[in-house]
C-alpha cells in the first residue's frame, strides 16, 4: 500500500509498501494521480523497496502512471525493485520501456 511521498520541486517519489493487488492498487493509483495533478512533476519515481508482493495490478499501476507522466511531458520509473518483482515486470514487457531500476542501481542522467 502507498505509505508516503516526497517532492523536491522536480521529482515526485512515491514510496510503496506491503502488497500490491487489485484492492491496494486502486488506492495507490488514486493517491498518486492526485499528487501528480497537484505537483505536476517532471519525473515520477515509484519506489518498490517496501513491496513484498505484486500481481498484475501492479503492472497496470506502473503503466497507467507511465502514460500519465508522458501526457504531462514527464517520465516515470520503477525504482529499488527487488529481484522477484523485477522478474514479474520483465515478463510483462516493462523492461522494453527501460523504466525499471533494480535495488541499488541508479539510472540518473539516462532519461
Amino acid at each position: 500500500m502507498y505509505s508516503q511521498s516526497s517532492y523536491d520541486g522536480k521529482s515526485l517519489t512515491v514510496y510503496l509498501k506491503g502488497e500490491i493487488d487489485h484492492h491496494s492498487a486502486r488506492a495507490i493509483r488514486e493517491a498518486t494521480d492526485s499528487l501528480i495533478q497537484t505537483n505536476k512533476p517532471k519525473s515520477l519515481r515509484l519506489d518498490f523497496s517496501g513491496v513484498t508482493f505484486m500481481d498484475s495490478s501492479g503492472i497496470g499501476l506502473i503503466m497507467g502512471r507511465y502514460r500519465m507522466m508522458n501526457l504531462y511531458g514527464g517520465s516515470a520509473r520503477a525504482v529499488n525493485v527487488p529481484g522477484a518483482l523485477e522478474r514479474i515486470m520483465n515478463l510483462s514487457g516493462l523492461s522494453a520501456l527501460n523504466i525499471i531500476e533494480k535495488r541499488g542501481e541508479s539510472c540518473e542522467g539516462s532519461e
